[in-house]
């Protein structure tokens, strides 16, 4: 069984777990976000970006990413087509319970910043034996 009959039920869905807080209501950069047994990771495209062009931290468990980088306005150039533009933008995510704040890794290769999200490990039940008097 599908738990997701349409594109907007896994919007809402996204939204209630990673909670988007973004400060500008927009999609920049564009986000892959997936799971695995050991962690969440979040794939942003940042195609034309530098590493240090992007900021990324976590405060209050809320995950960060932002670049303050814009447009280059070179006045001696005469554009016949402009299509590639760089747009400051700060998107944030509410981080799910269960996250390993302290180990979150990124990388940043070919355009695209991958940040690890590890879980916690998961406590198994202790099994406690009680003598019988």
């Amino acid at each position: 069984m599908n738990y997701f009959n349409t594109t907007n039920d896994f919007d809402r869905f996204f939204n209630d777990v990673f909670g988007t807080l973004g400060v500008r209501n927009n999609k920049i950069p564009s986000v892959d976000v997936y799971e695995d047994d050991k962690a969440f990771y979040v794939e942003a495209e940042l195609a034309g970006y530098d590493m240090k062009d992007v900021e990324v931290n976590v405060e209050k468990h809320v995950l960060r990413i932002a670049s303050h980088k814009i447009a280059n306005t070179d006045e001696d150039r005469k554009y016949l087509i402009r299509e590639r533009s760089f747009v400051e933008f700060d998107r944030a995510f509410s981080l799910p319970e269960g996250i390993n704040e302290e180990a979150i890794d990124a990388e940043f290769k070919n355009g695209v910043l991958t940040i690890t999200l590890p879980k916690m490990p998961v406590e198994e039940p202790k099994k406690i034996s009680v003598k019988i008097k």
